[in-house]
């Protein structure tokens, strides 16, 4: 074989290699924490002393939101490395499961990402502060806790959502602000606090639409510990007083941005907020019946996990049940949740009965 045939036959390996790391990324989740610094640190510019527009400005939080994105990609690949029973379940075609990267491979791509992420939370250090590089450190902790045993915090109920909270929410917010004003004062974890909490409720969201595979695998989530319709209130909350938040922080002076827009700000929110409840509370038990539930349009896409979206194929199918994918058009029809369960049982049996040839071939004979 020359080798211009040999570097060719590469070609096709290296580009499958290049896409199943792309994948254990995930890039879709890698927006909303590059877009939730840069509003951090556009907060900051707002928030007095108004800072003046330069060049000089722009490049920590630029540096700052490829670190927040490395990061997530980091955090992505470490919690698929300790979910790859889970996946087997529910994302049997994620890297892992699927087979197109090794547990090695997987742990190269996590260190990389996280030493890089780390590298450039050091380089985001306006007036020589490295206030941005400590909050990450506290970030990296908590994914870790999250996910890794002894701790893996992901199976405690609340806990996953408190983990969750603090690095994707409060500590992302103050550490875009780090990249323009220092930290040391109430109004940047005011407004932290803010997204913490809204996030400490969100995040619950992708849970029920992954219980079968959370209950597999030991994960005592929400809707697993209290129910759907429990869940479901509990939640509920956070869609609204951390947006009332915002207008009542101007009111005592926390928040030093432009008075008026952040009352009609927080207006729009909580009322947007009471809406994205009344869809979820009006029937919770969809949450866990239905694929696409109407109120998940409403929950950023990192949250609600779109992977597990897919047409056809439902969130709890496995790699045999997946291989049935019909693009036919959906009837939403409302059933008791006793019924529904049952429909889907019978549905699932007739995806394995359609994807075992074993099975075909007897039905057949009879």
């Amino acid at each position: 074989m020359t080798r211009s045939a040999m570097a060719s036959a590469e070609r096709p390996g290296q580009a499958n290699a290049a896409r199943a790391y792309l994948d254990l990324g995930r890039p879709f989740t890698l927006v909303a924490p590059a877009l939730g610094f840069i509003s951090g640190a556009l907060t900051a510019v707002g928030a007095a002393p108004r800072e003046a527009l330069t060049a000089g400005l722009l490049v920590p939080p630029i540096l700052g939101s490829l670190m927040a994105a490395t990061l997530n990609a980091g955090n992505n690949a470490l919690n698929q490395i300790y979910d790859l029973d889970i996946d087997r379940v529910n994302k049997p075609k994620r890297p892992l499961p699927s087979g197109r990267l090794s547990i090695a491979q997987a742990w190269r791509f996590t260190i990389t990402t996280y030493v890089a992420s780390l590298v450039l939370a050091w380089l985001v250090a306006p007036g020589g502060r490295h206030e941005c590089f400590w909050l990450v450190a506290i970030a990296v902790v908590c994914t870790f806790a999250y996910s890794v045993p002894p701790l893996r915090t992901k199976r405690l109920g609340i806990w996953a959502n408190v983990t969750i909270a603090i690095p994707r929410g409060t500590l992302l917010k103050v550490a875009g602000w780090s990249s323009v004003k220092t930290i040391a004062g109430l109004e940047p974890w005011y407004i932290g606090a803010i997204f913490g909490l809204f996030l400490l409720g969100a995040t619950t969201t992708k849970d029920f639409a992954d219980m079968e595979g959370d209950r597999l695998g030991g994960c005592r989530t929400l809707p697993i510990q209290f129910g759907v319709r429990r869940a479901a209130w509990m939640i509920s909350p956070s869609f609204v007083i951390p947006f009332a938040m915002i207008p009542a922080g101007a009111w005592l002076g926390i928040l030093t941005g432009n008075f008026w827009l952040l009352q009609v700000l927080g207006v729009v929110m909580t009322a947007y907020g009471v809406y994205v409840c009344y869809l979820m509370l009006r029937r919770p038990e969809d949450l866990a019946v239905e694929e696409n539930h109407v109120s998940w349009a409403h929950v950023p896409h990192d949250v609600r996990r779109p992977d597990r979206l897919r047409a056809g194929v439902s969130p709890l199918a496995d790699s045999r049940t997946a291989c049935v994918n019909t693009a036919a058009p959906r009837v939403r029809v409302r059933l008791p949740d006793r019924a529904a369960r049952t429909l889907r049982s019978r549905a699932g049996q007739l995806r394995e009965l359609a994807c075992s040839p074993e099975s075909s071939r007897s039905v057949l004979k009879s």
